[in-house]
């Protein structure tokens, strides 16, 4: 068996080499928790549970460490410490990695192997949850109280319903049945009920057991497939339910040694389809035992009286077994390993038996052949000769051939030393080695264990094995163990003798004190003496403390004792036993006079160096190792054996002894322990039983060995009768006594406390009185105080209100303003607004008269077209009337001609200019488009700019206007030049004309050729003007654009 301690490790491994657990015991690995403090201690594992794939189980100890152990990969992880006890646990079965606990605080909380996070927290219990049971989906779980229980929605974490019951009726367990949607309430009342886990309705209710084998339910189990319900309690009967039925089908009675069920679980096997036929019962002896329910046989069994199983857990798959043990580690059974046994095949019918060749007998080899047909004598070697003994068999065929070699001292008549006595693994064996299992063999013989055997096996080591110390012990004492008898004892509770006993013995561990009281309580309710001897305490302690774990094998013991052992003590009593110390006396006068009469000299009786190692049974003067040995030779032995051991101590004590003077030192020297070898004693003991003389030999005094009646304990009458009746009288005067001298007491306590009462009743009532005046007092201060805060609260509300309102009337003046400045920026852009759209306005009227100039100045250019060439036509047609005959031909070819000419550049110039103006309007237009958009964006801006160019832009108008002047004089100039020159061609013509006309037809008057061509100079020097009229607005109409071109630009530059 590998054992591994977690220590203060975080992960690991299970086990170090591969684990080979024996079928013996099945254990592949014992873990242990322990601290490596300043006080080193062992910290209890508490709950375990397996998840749905059986190869890791997750542990939590009391101080709130979860482990998970991953038996396939041979790994351990600590995965949350909660810092408190966690009372239950189970996996989640929808997520694999999520698992449940129940923790101390009432709490259950979900958390998750992999990342180590809280994935949940989940409140409702108002006490401890001892179970937590999981639906086969993962989808919904129950957990369970003594006081209710409650289903949850494992996706949303959320309490769906609540089971509420009654106070006077406790829950047991509720769980799901397996691979079914029916939920399973067991109750304190004995009381089963299945319910829909969907609609939460009653399904079913399972009748009550019968009158006849009633037991209050404490547990429960299911098989696989949901149609077995096993139940147990405080007995040694097993109630098996068929669910599909409805009904008791069977009643499994476990052994007399069984005497209460602490849990259940069915082994699941890969090939019984879930009607799983193993059951695993752990009974009060802390060993768990496994049956088969049909054929109710034993198949094998964990735990032992020493290794106790505290709980226990299968694996789903039934290949393991989790136990947490009583000491608090936890164990790992292999169930392959546990029924290679009951699995494998018949033993053949033949068997050879080869034997040993002849160098390896020892002369210290005593060989006994056990077969399965007849007796055989044992072979003897030829050095020593040694009587042989002869091991029958009752059950023929039980067992296989065997060899057993007897192991015998190393050196003939002498003892081993204290440091080979320990353990039998420190005998000395031949070669080869063989244990001492030929114990286990006799065991099933019907006589038992052969006591002269026994003794021969004690001389030669000086005391039996530790492994089979009770059996032997059991055995030599012929215990009856009677179940009925004990319980019966047991039952009468705590005797009033010992309520008290934590008083005057108080024991550190509670359960060795409660057991302690019970077998004291027992053997009190046994016989009556017990009640009232001071020294049974003391007597049955070691007992007590061996014995623990089972109550019933302490007090048979016990008992065994007191009727062998203890014979002749209770005759002078409530003295000390005068005979039996009397006799130890004399034994020790006869083989120590000395001694004796250093004890005489000194004033020391038998009742000081005697009775306290008779009255402790040597508990006090030695060690654990010591007493057992001691007490192997004392149950092999006659009850005088014990007497002799008194004497055998003072005789092996003597130097000490004799070297004390003062009573202390006796004293001191009786009630502890001292340097003194066990193995001498005892050989000093087997001396003085040899060779005490019959006539003071305790022998002649003391029967031999009687054991316990079967049945029935014997009547221990072994006392004065009247002296315990005396003092059972006395004390029950005492007690009525007592009893009246309490009433009595309690009555003028009872009136002593109504006065006081009264008195403080009265004084309470004045002391009331003076709080209300006081606190009427106190009030009417209060109100003044309150009414003062109240008036100086209403002057400061007064105050805050006129701030309040200032602020209100400041804030209405700022919101005023800013509403009216807000008005006038609005009424401002309106304005704005306004004066954009006038100018605008006035743009476009601006353009319109420009326009409407140009037109005119175009008509009036026509205008001025058509009387030049009227003027043109009429001089034609002066010079056709002047000269029609000579010169009609040429004059009216060079009028067309001329006329021609001057249409088509007229045209062609009024067409240019026309064009030219269509151009300039388009492109002012478009770009006064453009800039009205851009001024609209940039207002601020270009009203700027037109500022800071207003003077420059007066200072270009002055130029042009100086520049339109120039022109007006340049135009001025040739007109007057055209003019001249018209005048010139036209006086030329004329003279011309004349000249002609002179030749062909009389002269006329001056007067009137003046007078025809005075009309036409004003009418050119109109047409001059109007055409520098003309040419002048055109100017400025141009002059005008091209600065709104040049702003815009500048606009653009400051942009």
């Amino acid at each position: 068996m590998q054992s591994t301690d977690l220590g203060n490790k975080e992960s690991g491994k299970l086990w170090h080499r591969k684990p080979s657990p024996a079928a013996r015991d099945g254990i592949i690995v014992n873990i242990i928790h322990s601290t490596c403090d300043y006080l080193p201690k062992v910290l209890r594992f508490l709950n375990v549970a397996f998840d749905s794939s059986g190869d890791r189980l997750i542990a939590g100890d009391h101080q709130g460490n979860i482990y998970v152990f991953d038996l396939y990969g041979n790994r351990f992880n600590l995965v949350q410490r909660t810092a408190q006890a966690c009372t239950a646990l189970a996996f989640n079965l929808r997520r694999k990695s999520e698992f449940l606990v129940a923790l101390a605080d009432y709490s259950i909380k979900c958390f998750d192997t992999v990342t180590k996070e809280l994935v949940s927290w989940m409140r409702g219990h108002e006490s401890s949850v001892f179970s937590i049971s999981v639906h086969a989906s993962g989808r919904y779980a129950i957990t369970t109280s003594s006081d209710t229980a409650q289903l949850w929605d494992l996706d949303t974490f959320q309490r769906k319903r609540k089971l509420n019951i009654l106070q006077s009726v406790g829950i047991q367990k509720v769980f799901f049945l397996p691979l079914s949607n029916t939920i399973l309430s067991c109750f304190k009342d004995n009381s089963i009920f299945a319910w829909e886990c969907d609609t939460l309705s009653c399904r079913y209710q399972l009748p009550a057991p019968p009158e006849s084998s009633s037991i209050l339910y404490k547990v429960f189990a299911v098989t696989r497939d949901g149609r077995i319900l096993a139940a147990g309690g405080k007995s040694n009967h097993l109630h098996l339910w068929c669910l599909e039925a409805k009904q008791l089908f069977r009643i499994i009675q476990m052994p007399t040694k069984v005497r209460a069920i602490r849990h259940l679980e069915f082994l699941p096997d890969s090939f019984d389809a879930g009607s799983n036929q193993v059951l695993g019962v752990l009974s009060q002896d802390g060993i768990m035992r496994f049956v088969n329910i049909q054929t109710c046989k034993l198949l094998f069994e964990i735990g032992s009286l020493d290794e106790g199983i505290s709980s226990s857990v299968i694996s789903p798959h039934g290949r393991y077994i989790a136990s947490i043990m009583e000491n608090g580690s936890l164990n790992i059974y292999s169930v392959q390993a546990l029924t290679q046994e009951i699995n494998k095949p018949p033993p053949p019918l033949v068997k050879v038996i080869e034997d040993l060749p002849k160098s390896k007998l020892n002369s210290g080899d005593l060989k006994i052949k056990v077969t399965t047909g007849r007796v055989q004598r044992p072979a003897k070697s030829r050095e020593n000769k040694i009587q042989t003994r002869i091991l029958k068999q009752d059950l023929a065929g039980s067992f296989e051939n065997k060899e057993i070699l007897l192991p015998q001292p190393s050196v003939s008549g002498a003892w081993l030393s204290k440091g080979d006595l320990h353990s039998p693994s420190s005998w000395v064996f031949p070669s080869p080695p063989l244990t001492l299992d030929y114990l286990f063999f006799m065991n099933e013989l019907s006589d038992g264990l052969n006591k002269k055997r026994l003794q021969v096996l004690l001389k030669g080591y000086g005391e039996y094995p530790m492994k089979y110390r009770m059996f032997i012990w059991r055995s030599l004492l012929q215990l009856p163990e009677n179940h009925t008898a004990f319980s019966s004892l047991e039952d009468k509770g705590v005797h009033v003798a010992f309520l008290n006993l934590q008083k005057k013995y108080p024991i550190k561990s509670g359960k060795l004190l409660r057991v302690l009281q019970r077998t004291l309580s027992a053997l009190a309710h046994w016989s009556a003496i017990f009640s009232d001897t001071p020294y049974l305490p003391l007597l049955a302690f070691p007992f007590v403390k061996l014995f623990q774990n089972n109550q019933l094998i302490c007090f048979e013991v016990v008992a065994t004792l007191i009727i062998n052992w203890c014979q002749h003590w209770f005759e002078y009593f409530p003295n000390p036993p005068i005979n039996i110390l009397s006799m130890i006396e004399n034994v020790l006068a006869f083989h120590d006079k000395d001694l004796l009469q250093h004890f005489i000299d000194h004033d020391i009786t038998s009742q000081l160096y005697a009775w306290p190692l008779l009255e402790t049974v040597f508990s006090e003067v030695l060690t654990r190792e010591e007493w057992l040995k001691l007490f192997d030779n004392v149950f092999s032995n006659h009850p005088s054996f014990l007497l002799m051991t008194v004497v055998a101590y003072n005789i092996c004590s003597r130097a000490p002894l004799l070297n004390c003077s003062l009573k202390d030192d006796f004293e001191y020297f009786f009630h502890h322990r001292n340097n003194l070898d066990i193995s001498v004693v005892i050989r000093e003991v087997y001396h003085l039983m040899d060779t005490t003389p019959t006539d003071i030999h305790p022998n002649s005094t003391l029967h031999v060995f009687v054991a316990l009646t079967k049945g029935q304990y014997p009547v221990f009458n072994q006392y004065p009768k009247f002296i315990v009746d005396y003092q059972t009288q006395e004390r029950e005067r005492i007690r009525i006594d007592e009893l009246d001298y309490l009433r009595e007491r309690q009555m003028v306590e009872d009136m002593q406390a109504e006065v006081d009462q009264q008195r403080v009743e009265d004084e309470a009532w004045y002391q009331k009185q003076e709080l209300l005046r006081k606190a009427e007092e106190t009030r009417r201060e209060l109100l003044l105080q309150e009414e003062e805060k109240m008036i100086q609260q209403r002057q400061r509300l007064a105050s805050v209100k006129r701030e309040l309102k200032v602020k209100e009337m400041h804030l209405q003046d700022a919101t005023r303003r800013r509403f009216l400045k807000l008005q006038q920026d609005q009424r401002e852009m309106e304005l704005r607004r306004l004066d954009d759209e006038i100018e605008r306005k006035n743009l476009i009227r601006n353009q319109e008269a420009v326009a409407k100039e140009m037109r005119e100045d175009a008509n009036a250019f026509r205008r001025k077209v058509d009387l030049e060439e009227h003027m043109f036509h009429k001089l034609i047609e002066t010079d056709q009337t002047q000269n029609q005959k000579t010169q009609e031909l040429i004059e009216e070819n060079l009028a067309k001609a001329e006329q021609a000419c001057l249409n088509a550049d007229w045209r062609i110039q009024a067409l240019h200019k026309q064009r030219c103006d269509d151009l300039q309007r388009n492109e002012c237009y478009q770009e006064v488009a453009r800039l009205l958009r851009e001024n609209r964006r940039k207002e601020t801006e270009v009203l700027d700019a037109m500022m800071g160019e207003e003077a420059k832009k007066w200072e270009e108008a002055k130029e042009k206007d100086f520049h339109l002047k120039s022109e007006k004089k340049a135009s001025a100039l040739a007109d007057a030049s055209r003019k001249w020159f018209l005048e010139k061609e036209i006086n030329d013509a004329l003279e011309h004309a004349e000249h002609l006309y002179s030749k062909a037809v009389p002269s006329y008057p001056n007067g009137q050729v003046a007078s025809s061509g005075a009309p036409r100079t004003s009418q050119l020097d109109d047409i001059s003007e109007v055409d520098s009229s003309t040419c002048s607005k055109l100017i400025s109409k141009k002059s005008f654009f091209r600065h709104l071109k040049h702003s815009a630009h500048l606009s653009k530059t400051v942009a």
